[in-house]
């Protein structure tokens, strides 16, 4: 082996080990590229072939895999706290009034300050609202339900 073919090793394995320890799909492609270019330089191939190589097919799995993983590895997300309140139905406790600063709903059992989402409607104590968006602690709430 000359020092081309220990330094694709190298890169190939310190990008695995850095792959493992992170997790995040983020040098395994690399590794694969250099891969690639210590089989050519195990075949004493060029020097441009194998840096050629290393990023063609670096680029090539990270073009071509990288969406799929990520969609696979993702595929179990479960919304937050936040992104579950949109759509919800709640019911207002006290009377939601932007202009008075105003307004309590019960969301899921829990009580939560709220706004209209316009400022010119208000909602009455024991109206059913739904929830629009989340602007910071507050819930900004509708009338209708939004798809």
């Amino acid at each position: 082996m000359d020092y081309l073919d220990i330094f694709w090793l190298v890169l190939m394995i310190l990008m695995l080990v850095f792959e493992l320890a992170t997790v995040g799909l983020t040098t395994i492609w690399v590794a694969g590229g250099a891969l690639a270019a210590l089989i050519v330089a195990l075949l004493n191939g060029p020097l441009w072939l194998q840096i050629v190589l290393f990023l063609a097919v670096t680029f090539v799995l990270l073009w071509f895999t990288r969406p799929l993983a990520v969609k696979y590895l993702n595929s179990k997300k479960m919304a937050t706290n936040y992104e579950a309140t949109k759509g919800k139905e709640v019911l207002v406790l006290e009377r939601v009034d932007n202009m008075a600063e105003t307004g309590k709903v019960r969301l899921d059992g829990m009580e939560w300050t709220a706004r209209s989402v316009d400022n010119d409607i208000t909602f009455e104590e024991n109206e059913k609202a739904f929830v629009k968006d989340v602007s910071g602690v507050k819930l900004m709430i509708v009338k209708e339900k939004s798809e």
